[in-house]
């Protein structure tokens, strides 16, 4: 048991650690340049670690603007950028920013693990360390920039807006054969559809005998009816734990837990 425990001990080390160096490679290579390696601004880009305007952003607000950039400014969007790498940014910043403290897990990060892959069926879509699926985004490193409350939210959310690259259509082509997939590109012309064996699928618009957008998101919405509170806390333990951050303490225990 010892030994089990030491090997996993060690794993999650090596991975949280990669993504820290992911995020501060990212953050090197792409965001240095303007804001120092230090993130105290230059004479091209703002200070970005320890202004109070910029510290005060949530973590949500801050991946979006790394996504899209800021208008009128000199600050473009990393739309190349894997929602891993933006996660690790701004996992990264904040360390720079010194907002590396603790929090507390509401669950059992083991038992989230058992709910992620099993009954919430999250990695049909969803990917974590390497293992679940891809029509979804990675989640790998969402919870070193979400909360608990954050997260929880997320997942019982009852109406969704599916972001840009995770909408949903179905297409007929001229000799009648549907494909039905998520919309990863388009334009006024053309648009690639992914289907859920991975293939990705392009296609002129002029040349489909039917384009549907289809609703809803691929996300359900039934998570606060189908999961337990005690089930929904564990898979809000697993996203925190399996993020970049390797400082949280112990799960809580509940009171239903074996002595």
């Amino acid at each position: 048991m010892s030994l089990c425990f030491a090997q996993q001990k060690r794993s999650s080390f090596h991975r949280n650690e990669t993504s820290s160096a992911v995020g501060k490679n990212v953050f090197n290579s792409s965001c240095a340049g303007c804001h120092g390696l230090d993130g105290r601004g230059s004479d091209k880009a703002v200070n970005i670690s320890s202004t109070a305007r910029t510290r005060h952003l949530s973590d949500a607000e801050l991946l979006g603007i790394i996504l899209n950039g800021v208008p009128g400014t000199g600050m473009p969007g990393f739309r190349t950028l894997t929602s891993s790498q933006v996660h690790a940014v701004v996992a990264y910043l904040r360390s720079l920013q010194g907002k590396t403290e603790a929090r507390s897990l509401p669950g059992d990060p083991k038992r989230g693990k058992e709910v992620f892959f099993g009954k919430g069926e999250c990695a049909n879509c969803h990917m974590v360390s390497g293992q679940g699926g891809f029509l979804g985004p990675d989640l790998s490193a969402y919870g070193s920039s979400a909360s608990a409350e954050a997260i929880r939210g997320e997942i019982v959310r009852s109406q969704r807006i599916p972001a840009r690259g995770y909408r949903r259509a179905a297409v007929v082509t001229a000799d009648g054969n549907r494909f039905e997939g998520l919309i990863r590109n388009e334009d006024n012309f053309s648009v690639q559809l992914q289907t859920a064996d991975g293939s990705f699928h392009f296609f002129q618009k002029s040349e489909l005998r039917n384009f549907d957008r289809l609703e809803p998101s691929l996300m359900p919405t039934h998570y606060g009816e189908r999961l337990s509170a005690g089930e929904l806390d564990d898979l809000v333990s697993f996203l925190l734990a399996a993020s970049p951050d390797g400082t949280r303490p112990p799960p809580r225990k509940r009171e239903d837990d074996a002595e």
